[in-house]
């Protein structure tokens, strides 16, 4: 007796019809920004208490540095590390597993908690990222020749992978293999290989090339340490969604990594004189000359990306304007200029967005959202706009979506509002 899939699909066939049942389980990743562990008490915990770590598959702990030799290192006097890292001993309380740590454990620090995190979610990958806007300064020096990249990679696999956490400060944490298995996945987000970066990054004009040349040897090592301990490694890499950087990269990528987010956001901000949507899906009737997400995804797909390797990144936070002029609902208006923030400047984090006051708007073909008081307008993603590019991501057969960043969301409201767009 035939099940009733089977007689579906049967029929269809019969009439000439194409079937295709979609059981892939997309991506929901997340950027967990560890230095807002001591800047805004936002722990690993947190993903805990909160629920999103059941709605995640993937975090992207941002971000791993690289020195000035271009070797993957963890700064002594930057965001706390390496104390917040893998130092700092966890009160009961503040753990992910209830168990107060001890004074003398080779892992502690948030590192730690991961570990816990992932215990308990075990389908929960966790990639460390390196480089961000930030961080990028030296990417260019570690990925210029063919032997700075070898040492860079294996630099970068012993300390995260591996695990062999420098020794610091007479501290008892630390040393060969003390963070091994907390990662199993390396994130490359160097902002950007062919410029227009942060102003102190080293550039060279070789720089796309070698990016190509750099993921390549990522993945060789990759697939050694694989035969070495018999686990799998998971290689992304984080792309710009601005149309003038999608230069910077060569479609042979696609073949080394497992998969590649897209940075759906950040297309308009405080550099503009007017207000604008700063992540939306498609362009806005307003604006007709504005970047969209879809274009940013069509820009990969030509350069021969495949659909399933590509993640659309949402932000959890907005953009505002102030001082903007009452006509089409705020949009497209001249401003005095950006809101001033506490968050990051003219930013506010998504889970504050939604308890501001003001006439709300969501245009539903543009895939955007924003808030206007007569006074301040703010463009952010809200789980309407997450509803409908969850169906994006099902209709074009991507891979999934990625949250920048995890402390922006505070009750997991956006995280889930992700999960529930892609089970439709």
């Amino acid at each position: 007796m035939l099940a009733l899939g089977t007689i579906v699909v049967v029929a269809a066939l019969a009439v000439g019809l194409t079937t295709f049942v979609d059981d892939r389980d997309p991506e929901r990743i997340g950027y967990f920004a560890d230095w807002n562990i001591a800047n805004r008490d936002f722990t690993v915990k947190s993903l805990q208490d909160n629920e999103a770590a059941q709605h995640l598959t993937r975090i992207m702990w941002a971000f791993g540095d690289i020195d000035p030799d271009g070797l993957c290192h963890i700064p002594e006097d930057s965001h706390n590390q390496p104390w917040e890292l893998y130092q700092r001993r966890y009160d009961a309380d503040e753990s992910v597993n209830g168990q107060a740590d001890d004074y003398e454990q080779a892992l502690a620090g948030g590192l730690n908690q991961l570990r816990q995190l992932r215990e308990r979610h075990p389908e929960l990958g966790a990639s460390l990222s390196l480089g961000g806007w930030n961080w990028s300064t030296y990417f260019s020096v570690a990925a210029r020749t063919q032997e700075s990249r070898e040492k860079f990679v294996t630099s970068c696999l012993d300390l995260w992978l591996r695990g062999h956490l420098p020794e610091h400060e007479d501290e008892p944490q630390g040393g060969e293999g003390a963070a091994r298995g907390v990662f199993d996945g390396i994130d490359l987000d160097w902002e950007w290989p062919g410029g227009d970066g942060h102003p102190d990054n080293i550039e060279h004009p070789d720089d796309p090339e070698n990016f190509t040349l750099l993921v390549e040897e990522f993945r060789d090592q990759l697939d050694d340490l694989s035969g070495e301990t018999g686990e799998d490694y998971q290689l992304s890499v984080s792309l710009s969604g601005g149309p003038s950087r999608t230069g910077s990269y060569d479609g042979e990528i696609f073949d080394m990594v497992d998969f590649a987010t897209i940075q759906g956001y950040d297309f308009a901000g405080p550099w503009n004189k007017t207000t604008r949507h700063h992540s939306n899906l498609h362009v806005p009737h307003f604006d007709p000359d504005a970047n969209s997400v879809d274009a940013a995804v069509q820009r990969y797909l030509d350069m021969g990306a495949p659909a399933d390797k590509l993640i659309m990144g949402v932000p959890a936070f907005g953009r505002g304007w102030q001082g903007v002029e009452d006509d089409e609902e705020g949009r497209g208006q001249p401003a005095e200029g950006p809101v001033e923030n506490d968050y990051d400047g003219p930013t506010m984090a998504f889970t504050d967005l939604e308890e501001r006051k003001g006439r709300r708007f969501f245009d539903d073909e543009a895939g955007a959202y924003w808030i206007y008081d007569g006074n301040e307008w703010w463009t952010y993603d809200n789980p309407d706009v997450l509803a409908t590019k969850g169906e994006y991501v099902l209709d074009e057969g991507l891979g999934g979506l990625m949250v920048w960043n995890l402390d922006m969301d505070l009750e997991g409201d956006l995280v889930r509002a992700m999960d529930a767009s892609l089970r439709n």
